[in-house]
């Protein structure tokens, strides 16, 4: 099963994500959660501390990494192959809630020096979805620049969340369109902060008239919202909040192939 997690910032796809991701490693799967965002969240979300969190380093980031696989040691030529498979032995940390966990990062145009750190990351992501037995649930750079990169490319199912709100279903169908070019399997919806019957039903009509399913839908639980504000996960609540619940019913929704 290999699934990524898209939508517009601030929809809660990290917490979807943080939520699919813990419910199959107790349901006894392995499960290695990637956090593809350059704004990274799913470490807390997934127990760590804010403390243990802020101390990942991305890949993206380790420069002496991206030099040991990459460099040929002639100044702007680099490698396009290399294995990946240490990288994820070394590099994944375990979480309280169970998945394992990478943070990626991501690299922009502007930051220098891309080509290396872009071959590394797509290597790397291809490995993960493709080559290796595990568990994979991605979450993903907010809106669509991620999908123009292939990122997503070789999952078995995606995700879109969104929220009842305009803005948000527009970038959701834009999602769906660019999922179906790369040939995505299996795509699907979900309506989240759901506060009242009319929210779920602008949702399902909006993403209707675009050929977009709804897999399911999550209300919107104070009891999420407190905690964060709170600077906890939602997850490691007591008892289990109704918005965590809904998330993780939603591995009843996807494909039983993914």
């Amino acid at each position: 099963m290999k699934v990524a997690v898209s939508g517009k910032g601030g929809v809660g796809k990290t917490f979807i994500a943080a939520c699919l991701a813990s419910a199959l490693s107790s349901r006894g799967f392995k499960v290695l959660a990637i956090d593809a965002d350059p704004s990274p969240n799913l470490a807390f979300m997934l127990g760590l501390s804010p403390s243990e969190a802020a101390s990942l380093k991305p890949i993206s980031e380790d420069r002496e990494l991206i030099q040991r696989k990459t460099s040929t040691g002639y100044p702007g030529v680099y490698r396009l192959g290399f294995t990946v498979d240490d990288v994820v032995e070394g590099y994944a940390t375990p979480t309280p809630l169970g998945p394992s966990l990478l943070v990626m990062g991501t690299v922009r145009a502007e930051s220098g020096c891309t080509c290396p750190a872009n071959a590394l990351l797509r290597a790397l992501m291809h490995h993960l979805v493709v080559d290796r037995g595990e568990a994979v649930v991605m979450d993903m750079e907010a809106g669509v620049e991620h999908l123009g990169r292939g990122t997503a490319k070789h999952v078995d199912c995606m995700l879109i969340v969104a929220e009842p709100s305009h803005r948000s279903l527009s970038i959701a169908l834009k999602i769906h369109e660019l999922a179906r070019a790369l040939k995505i399997p299996s795509i699907k919806a979900v309506g989240n902060k759901v506060a009242e019957p009319s929210d779920g039903e602008l949702i399902a009509s909006f993403l209707k008239r675009g050929g977009l399913e709804v897999a399911g839908f999550i209300p919107f639980d104070e009891a999420v919202a407190e905690a964060d504000r709170r600077g906890v996960s939602p997850l490691l609540l007591k008892p289990k909040p109704k918005g965590v619940e809904a998330a993780e019913a939603l591995l009843s929704a996807l494909p039983a192939e993914a």
